[in-house]
């Protein structure tokens, strides 16, 4: 394989084909609008939407268990504009959604990509299952592709120019991608792995591009002196999402085939496609070692049983070198399977009109509502002077989250819980002997609080919960069996709870 990869001398050339202008801004204009209406007309907030806003919130650092601080601060910013507006929220996640489709098709014209495989490229990022479900919601891998597809436009257009003025801009991209989602640092150690394997290896002699890999880590540096301060809790999460990965995903089959699958019904086919084309068209062949370093992540991720969105970023690219291949092929006359090509583009079309609005139901309102709703009841229930030195703890940061997201002006307790990011903010006030336990296992907090007893169940509804659960269980005590910073550290945990 490596051989078959292997890049000859540079065959660059000055010249592209025009930009598709029209039809890739079209596709463009449209994934920004649909996000942005779905955005705006949503009712509630995804979970990993509301933790965002909840660490940006309240808890705005230089890291948390699980993320960088990228998401959490654009979070903040919205909220700061407009406090509490889903459509103000929405408006980064939904314009970097149509962005990533516009560098998409960059990196198909830099390939040599004429109008057609640019607009097919195009609705291919533009129609991806993962994209278009996510594609609204303030998450770090809602953002991330944008970050991952300007590494490589700038990598691919540097191997056409040999500016290196696009090699120095990699150290910002890099340093700020970082900043939202660690695994932009490994696709960038595997990109220059598979650099060095099958070239440019030139690329890897130009001091601009160690310029750059310096300037990005020192943007990312904050962040990663957070986590080593924290003893590297990203590291251990490796282990939980291994452990998830059988029950959401059916494990390692499951995510084999989600990390091809989420790319749509035109991305699967261009993915494939890209991967077979870059081995036997010689005029992509140069560019194998972003068909190598896909295939090496995609067997990293299945092996560790990792999330099925994660090589989300490099769908367009390798779509971008299926686009170029059939272009090859029809420039060639050669037809055969190029009609899978356009049929697939209308069921892109379709499915993603389905898949827009389930995101509205899985974001639905009632799941925040009633638990607000339900702990505020409680918690105003109880004699004035302990509802003063009263802490709400959520068995999992998700409950939390929403808790710490109820709209402005809203008045509850402190909320704390061990899971996961919430884990690593400080423990209770030590002073604050009651408690009101949200989740279905009071033992949980027995190392700090003991004689719970049961105060109602909270109307969350079916989105979180199997059909039929009556609702997630509200208890209340008081008296402390330990202070909250004694037993901090044993109530941390990074399950989701």
């Amino acid at each position: 394989m490596t051989a078959v990869l292997r890049s000859g001398p540079d065959t660059g050339t000055a010249e592209v084909p025009r930009l598709a202008r029209w039809p890739v801004g079209l596709i463009a204009g449209a994934v920004a609008a649909v996000h942005l209406i779905a955005g705006a007309l949503g009712r509630g907030y995804w979970f990993d939407e509301a933790l965002m806003l909840a660490i940006g919130r309240h808890h705005l650092d230089w890291g948390s268990a699980d993320q960088p601080p990228g998401a959490p601060l654009l979070a903040w910013l919205a909220d700061t504009v407009a406090p509490g507006s889903l459509a103000v929220l929405r408006i980064a996640p939904s314009l970097a959604t149509a962005a990533a489709v516009v560098v998409a098709a960059l990196i198909a014209r830099e390939l040599g990509g004429d109008r057609r495989a640019q607009t097919l490229t195009a609705l291919a990022q533009a129609t991806g299952i993962w994209v278009t479900l996510v594609g609204h919601w303030l998450t770090p891998y809602t953002l991330e592709p944008l970050g991952w597809l300007l590494l490589v436009w700038l990598v691919v257009r540097w191997m056409r120019l040999r500016d290196d003025r696009l090699l120095l801009a990699l150290g910002p991209v890099l340093g700020l991608s970082g900043q939202v989602k660690f695994q932009v640092l490994l696709f960038a150690v595997v990109l220059l792995l598979a650099v060095l394997a099958v070239g440019p290896r030139d690329l890897l002699r130009r001091p601009a591009l160690w310029v750059s890999a310096v300037v990005g880590a020192l943007i990312v540096a904050p962040t990663l002196l957070w986590q080593a301060a924290h003893d590297w809790p990203q590291l251990r999460m490796g282990a939980v999402v291994t452990a998830e990965a059988e029950s959401l995903y059916g494990g390692r089959p499951g995510v084999a085939l989600g990390l091809l699958c989420l790319a749509g019904v035109t991305g699967l086919v261009l993915v494939v496609a890209g991967l077979v084309f870059a081995v036997r068209d010689p005029r992509l062949r140069r560019y194998g070692f972003l068909a190598l370093t896909f295939g090496a992540l995609w067997l990293l991720f299945v092996i560790m049983a990792g999330r099925p969105y994660y090589l989300n970023g490099l769908h367009g690219v390798i779509a971008a070198l299926g686009a170029v291949g059939f272009q090859h092929r029809r420039e060639a006359g050669h037809r055969r399977w190029s009609w899978t090509v356009w049929p697939g583009a209308v069921l892109s079309v379709l499915a993603a009109a389905v898949t827009v609005p389930v995101a509205a139901q899985l974001a639905a309102p009632g799941v925040q509502d009633g638990l607000i709703a339900t702990v505020r009841q409680v918690w105003t229930e109880m004699p004035a002077e302990q509802r003063d030195r009263t802490v709400v703890l959520t068995e999992s940061y998700i409950l939390a989250s929403f808790l710490d997201t109820a709209p402005p002006g809203t008045e509850l307790p402190p909320v704390h819980s061990g899971s996961r990011s919430y884990g690593y903010l400080d423990a209770p006030p030590d002073d604050h002997g009651s408690v009101i336990f949200v989740g279905e296992r009071p033992e949980q907090i027995a190392p700090a609080i003991t004689g719970l007893r049961r105060a109602g169940a909270s109307e969350l509804g079916d989105t979180l919960m199997p059909p039929g659960t009556p609702g997630i269980p509200v208890w209340t005590g008081e008296g402390l069996a330990r202070p909250w910073s004694q037993a901090w550290p044993e109530l941390r945990t990074l399950d989701v709870g």
